[in-house]
């Protein structure tokens, strides 16, 4: 048994390339890898990596981390500038046993002594849309947040492997150094491959204040399905947000435990991907109805 699921429909063309490196037998860790990798280089997804919109200033900060079910070595990278595949920077940071999460600089300064690719990651088009938004903020008025669409996977291997990543360029128009929940271990994602894994993606301010992708893990530990942790965790986290602060902004949840079994938890439209051995590569859409969460397979 093996299996791979990722958040939002970009991850599709990812996940086929990991699904047929885990049906030859790849391990997870790899398999993730060049998942998200493939990800982050197209420059057709403005949240992530190459292509992702830029800050408040028109610079590309990039977030991204890696965790190991197994031995649960956990490596991340924030607000890295300059640099290709940061999930791959956050893997190699994982193999260390101190200076595992780098921000900035430091980042930047590990990746260039580990011979990682420089590479200027603002496209023409992010920039345009940069250009554009901060027209609409003067003379519109408008928000200048927007696009929040962490790629976030959860990986099982056929040696019962299981790994977790995510990558993000983040909130387009955020504060410089600004950071969510992405590379944050128990928010963003955990895995354990006794168990198996969770990530989120949505507004990274509402989902950092909660241990979603921990909690979801929790409660697989406990016997729950991986649907059904998803769906506790995503409405009793909404109803909090909402009893507390009066709003809760877009999150959801994709997770797969050691058996291959996969849930969703969202409370907003969502769509993922989501492949197997027994099931093949499939792209679902996600709805938050009565409190549970449906979704149905897309055409």
């Amino acid at each position: 048994m093996w299996g791979i699921i990722g958040t939002w429909e970009m991850a599709l063309e990812g996940i086929r390339k990991a699904s047929g490196l885990l049906e030859t037998g790849s391990n997870a860790d790899i398999s993730i890898v060049e998942a998200i990798k493939n990800i982050e280089d197209n420059p057709s997804y403005t949240s992530v990596g190459y292509g992702g919109f830029p800050n408040e200033n028109g610079e590309v900060e990039l977030d991204a981390a890696f965790m190991s079910g197994n031995d649960l070595s956990f490596g991340a990278v924030a607000g890295i500038k300059n640099f290709k595949n940061p999930i791959a920077i956050a893997k190699a940071l994982s193999k260390d046993r101190f200076n595992i999460f780098l921000v900035g600089k430091g980042a930047e300064s590990f990746a260039e002594k580990n011979g990682f690719e420089k590479k200027h990651m603002l496209t023409l088009k992010a920039k345009k849309a940069w250009e554009k938004r901060l027209k609409d903020i003067k003379e519109k008025n408008l928000s200048p947040y927007d696009g929040h669409d962490t790629v976030g996977m959860v990986c099982l291997d056929k040696y019962e492997n299981m790994t977790a990543g995510t990558s993000t360029s983040g909130l387009f128009m955020k504060k410089e150094g600004r950071v969510g929940d992405s590379p944050m271990p128990g928010s963003g994602l955990y895995v354990d491959s006794k168990i198996g894994g969770a990530t989120a993606t949505g507004l990274g301010e509402d989902i950092m204040k909660g241990c979603i992708s921990y909690e979801t893990v929790r409660l697989m530990e406990e016997g729950y399905t991986p649907q059904e942790a998803a769906d506790i965790i995503t409405e009793k986290f909404n109803k909090k947000l909402i009893d507390r602060r009066g709003v809760s902004g877009a999150f959801s949840i994709v997770c797969m435990n050691k058996q291959g079994q996969w849930g969703v938890g969202t409370n907003v439209e969502f769509p993922f991907v989501v492949s197997t051995a027994t099931e093949g590569t499939k792209v679902y859409i996600a709805n938050f109805k009565n409190n549970k969460t449906a979704y149905e397979e897309l055409v």
